[in-house]
């Protein structure tokens, strides 16, 4: 498994938390990071991303982990659609009605045509994932309060669901995007590379000292 020369490390805001992704983004975007939250129940979820030189994602493996379950998902892009896998191991349903939670479902998509607008995936929780949009669509040098409609395969953690998604990216200088989805509305800011420095109401970007 080949180093990755650069790592970002943010703390959530929303839940006790953290992110730490290790990527190379010198043409597009590959990258390693492991994800960990106290809510709805601990967990520890890994993925492993790539993306084409223009920033359009191709793959992403993500494994989630918790006290007596394990679930896993592979999305790859094939010419117009996506190709969906999973597994699991242990039962995170039973753990999440023992926590006094809901179920959450099967892990991937029982309709994988659903997804096959989508060029960018997301993954709750990880704030890596903004970069992408903001990338492909050279959102740091557009011009400001121009909407940018998307389609995404949205993965939802720790379930693993994957669900489509539309989402709405609105630059507003070369350092803040407003990032909408459905009835949520957060402006973003990203430093120089286009990457998450502040989510409000997800993460916080920390720095070495």
């Amino acid at each position: 498994m080949p180093t990755m020369p650069k790592s970002l490390f943010w703390t959530r805001t929303d839940t006790a938390g953290t992110e730490h992704a290790l990527f190379d983004d010198s043409q597009g975007l590959t990258a390693r990071g492991t994800l960990t939250a106290v809510d709805p129940i601990p967990y520890t979820c890994r993925y492993h991303l790539t993306t084409d030189p223009e920033w359009a994602s191709s793959r992403l493996d993500v494994e989630a982990e918790g006290a007596g379950w394990l679930r896993s998902v592979r999305l790859e892009r094939a010419v117009d659609r996506w190709r969906v896998t999973t597994a699991e191991q242990g039962d995170l349903d039973a753990a999440l009605r023992a926590a006094g939670h809901p179920s959450a479902g099967l892990p991937g998509t029982d309709d994988p045509d659903r997804l096959a607008e989508a060029r960018d995936v997301d993954l709750g929780g990880a704030a890596l994932f903004n970069a992408l949009p903001v990338h492909r669509l050279g959102l740091t040098r557009a011009t400001a309060g121009s909407p940018h409609r998307i389609d995404v395969a949205w993965v939802l953690v720790p379930s693993l669901t994957v669900v489509p998604a539309e989402q709405v990216y609105t630059p507003l200088g070369p350092d803040r995007v407003r990032f909408t989805s459905d009835t949520f509305t957060a402006e973003i800011d990203l430093d120089g590379e286009g990457y998450v420095t502040r989510y409000p109401g997800l993460a916080e970007r920390v720095d070495p000292r």
